[in-house]
């Protein structure tokens, strides 16, 4: 019988979700604005964590220009994903960064975020944590770990998550209506983490919380003139 070439396209399903290394420049400027943040976050967020901080419109504007630049990753990566390029390229607008500072019994619930895109930085990840995650013998992201869901969990030959243990300099960007969650660990460390979010609009019920001055000036503008 004749050997014939097949031609074989495999379909992409669920959401586009990319992990990158940041720079060690990114890494220390993070922690280092981040000592200075004075806004209470804990009453915005979904996690049970203690200690979660925003950042103030002058540090993300310190790190801004190179979030930029991994964000233009994320879209080259979602057109190739999708097999479609962009109609109209999007514009983002930084609505929202802030610090976790994560300690023993302290996690995330399953979660979804607000705007267009999401992203988690990692900044310290304590090798008594490493050590608990390899002694670890469960089916779940396992201690100080990162799981995204998404769907139906029933199908048998579906992937519907993802379980990952991050280093120091890891980055996942993905939709932020994409539901996530963070487990607890019980090793005597601090587990360090920046999130963030992209809105490609902003909606006029989180300009006050949430936006940039320049962008709450603009939009609380609008608003007024209709």
């Amino acid at each position: 019988m004749k050997k014939e070439n097949i031609r074989v396209d495999v379909f992409n399903w669920g959401p586009c979700v990319i992990k990158l290394k940041v720079s060690d420049w990114l890494v220390k400027t993070l922690l280092k604005e981040g000592k200075n943040n004075r806004i209470d976050f804990t009453d915005k967020l979904a996690g049970i964590i203690e200690n979660e901080t925003g950042y103030s419109d002058k540090s993300k504007k310190i790190v801004l220009p190179e979030l930029s630049q991994y964000l233009g990753v994320y879209d080259q990566v979602y057109q190739n994903y999708v097999k479609q390029p962009y109609e109209k390229k999007p514009e983002y607008i930084l609505t929202s960064m802030w610090i976790n500072h994560q300690r023993p019994y302290e996690y995330n619930p399953p979660h979804d975020h607000d705007g267009k895109l999401s992203f988690v930085i990692y900044l310290q990840i304590p090798k008594e944590l490493k050590e608990e995650q390899k002694k670890y013998k469960g089916k779940s992201c396992g201690p100080g770990g990162i799981q995204f869901i998404y769907g139906d969990n029933s199908p048998r030959d579906a992937i519907t998550f993802m379980s990952l243990f991050p280093e120091v300099g890891d980055m996942f960007i993905f939709p932020s209506w994409l539901k996530h969650w963070v487990a607890p660990y019980k090793s005597d460390c601090l587990r360090v983490s920046v999130s963030g979010n992209f809105h490609d609009n902003v909606p006029l019920n989180n300009v006050v919380d949430f936006a940039p001055s320049y962008i709450q000036s603009k939009k609380l503008n609008n608003s007024e003139k209709k």
